[in-house]
């Protein structure tokens, strides 16, 4: 009986993906499985990866042809995962020893279908704790209660699908947009706090999460980061009123970062990222925009690409 299931997507990693694996030969259980999805490496993640079968237990190991994207390569090892719970880790990540029991005897322990916790972000030598928004620790609570207030962070703004565990018989609510190459974990933490029954958080902070890395797509300008409207045309679908104004007002304070940092995109793809910035804004109804209105330095950044474009 495998009891967690841990699904880690790859690309191009190989600067790093040795201490990813490292990490989880120190976490390895008899009844963990660890499910790593080379998603088209074209350099030498693969052939380091093949080097750890002897010594990671319960490693399985899947290589695509050609790239999918992070969320497909996600849905994929989801789909192979045999564990009661599952949890997720990037190939530029680590994980501190013993991190993956604490994380299960969390859920455990707490009997609910997700739990959440905090994470260390990782840049050079420097170390940051970063806590998810909800005060509240150890205690079993309904997802759709922690979606507002509208004005404050939520926990609909902690999305990082690494950052918890989950009930594998959750099922669909466990599935990435595979359309969607940047921003896929938008609408998935937004369906999961609407839709699952129960969640808690915990104080527990052993994923080091790495910034900064070379093509990653948090540093890479390119077509892809116009994925986050789909994203967000994805967030407002079918969506309950009383939850409308949190999501316009996250995607406005996200629209303003994205075109805080437009210099990174080409000329080109910056003019397509503002014209489907302000066609966004345009199709919001006003009440909502009003509803969502930000600091007034980032608020300046829309009323400024409202009128320009």
């Amino acid at each position: 009986m495998i009891t967690l299931s841990v699904v880690v997507p790859v690309k191009d990693a190989e600067l790093y993906i040795s201490d990813a694996l490292t990490s989880l030969v120190r976490n390895a259980r008899r009844d963990f499985e660890f499910i790593v999805v080379d998603d088209g490496s074209t350099d030498a993640t693969g052939q380091i990866i093949e080097d750890f079968r002897d010594e990671l237990p319960g490693l399985v190991v899947v290589h695509n042809d050609r790239p999918v994207g992070l969320a497909d390569a996600r849905n994929l090892g989801t789909s192979l995962a045999s564990g009661r719970y599952l949890t997720f880790m990037d190939g530029d990540d680590w994980l501190a020893p013993d991190y993956l029991a604490e994380l299960t005897g969390a859920i455990e322990r707490l009997g609910c279908d997700f739990v959440r916790v905090d994470h260390v972000q990782a840049e050079g030598r420097k170390r940051v704790i970063h806590r998810a928004p909800l005060a509240v620790r150890e205690t079993v609570l309904k997802p759709r209660d922690h979606i507002l207030p509208t004005g404050v962070k939520t926990m609909v703004d902690y999305p990082y699908a690494w950052a918890g565990i989950y009930r594998r018989d959750l099922g669909e609510l466990l599935t990435f947009p595979g359309h969607l190459h940047t921003a896929e974990d938008r609408p998935w933490i937004w369906r999961l706090h609407r839709q699952a029954g129960s969640f808690a958080v915990v104080s527990l902070a052993g994923l080091f999460y790495r910034r900064m890395v070379t093509g990653s797509l948090t540093q890479v300008g390119d077509a892809r980061q116009l994925h986050f409207f789909d994203a967000f045309d994805l967030v407002l679908s079918d969506l309950e009123e009383e939850f409308a104004p949190k999501a316009v007002r996250t995607f406005c304070a996200l629209l303003a970062h994205h075109l805080e940092l437009a210099d990174r995109f080409s000329p080109d793809l910056r003019a397509r990222f503002e014209k489907r910035g302000a066609d966004a804004l345009r199709r919001l109804p006003s009440d909502l925009l009003a509803a969502g209105r930000l600091e007034p330095e980032r608020d300046q950044i829309l009323q400024t690409l409202l009128e320009t474009r």
